[in-house]
């Protein structure tokens, strides 16, 4: 018996993309928080952009080939910003403000249609809610969840900046169910990639796994080698609903 509804955050319950003009603007307010605290960067923003591009990729490379995921000021001291002289004990106790700023300016996202009406949908049949994200930011997803209104649908939200474990490991899928007192048998999974949702979520026992396209699916996706397949793929979010609504018989 289906009995929980766990979502990823980023490219499922929101839209979420990066262009170039968010991008500029997350390394201008990035140089502008810097300066404000006194330290700068010495370079000029084409700079300071080729440079933090260049630690993100550091820092992936790091974090994809074990599934982790560091804290905040690890991120930044230690990969994005280490081309940098920064003194660490200047730098690190403005790691999560520079984190949260990051996710909400170098990513465009909005919530999608009916994600709402979805979830009021889901609570009626009685099911527990919960969010599984990957995130670099520690308290980004909970400030967005509740600028979104929609915060107190959620029984629980697992964070891979919280546990330092990443989707698709089932680990972090494992905390959440913990937390739900939730059997994975006993759970649908809605993500937008398989190479982290579907995959993490089946790895974890997930009874029932929906795959909902975004901007990020085909980049997140590439290269992947597909040990599992969505049981249901879906167009618009509201469309989880009745999915859920046949699975129990309701």
């Amino acid at each position: 018996m289906i009995t929980s509804v766990l979502f990823d955050m980023g490219g499922t319950l929101e839209d979420i993309f990066v262009d170039e003009a968010s991008d500029r603007e997350a390394v201008r307010r990035l140089d502008e928080m810097l300066r404000s605290w006194g330290m700068d960067p010495g370079v000029d923003l084409d700079a300071l952009r080729e440079r933090v591009s260049q630690g993100w990729v550091r820092y992936g490379a790091y974090r994809d080939a074990r599934d982790v995921e560091l804290k905040p000021i690890s991120i930044w001291c230690d990969y994005v910003l280490s081309d940098f002289d920064f003194p660490r004990d200047t730098l690190a106790p403005h790691c999560e403000q520079i984190a949260h700023m990051w996710e909400v300016t170098h990513y465009h996202r909005s919530l999608r249609p009916r994600v709402a009406e979805m979830l009021d949908g889901l609570k009626g049949l009685g099911m527990k809610l919960g969010i599984v994200s990957n995130t670099a930011a520690l308290y980004q997803v909970f400030d967005t969840l509740r600028e979104y209104g929609i915060r107190d649908y959620f029984q629980d939200v697992t964070l891979s900046s919280v546990t330092g474990i990443r989707k698709p490991c089932p680990d972090i899928f494992q905390v959440a169910l913990c937390q739900l007192q939730s059997e994975p048998e006993q759970c649908v999974y809605v993500g937008d990639t398989v190479s982290r949702d579907i995959i993490g979520s089946k790895r974890a026992g997930f009874a029932v796994a929906i795959q909902i396209g975004s901007k990020l699916t085909k980049e997140k996706d590439a290269g992947v080698l597909r040990q599992f397949e969505p049981d249901y793929t879906v167009e618009d979010i509201y469309q989880v609903y009745p999915i859920v609504k046949g699975l129990i018989g309701a």
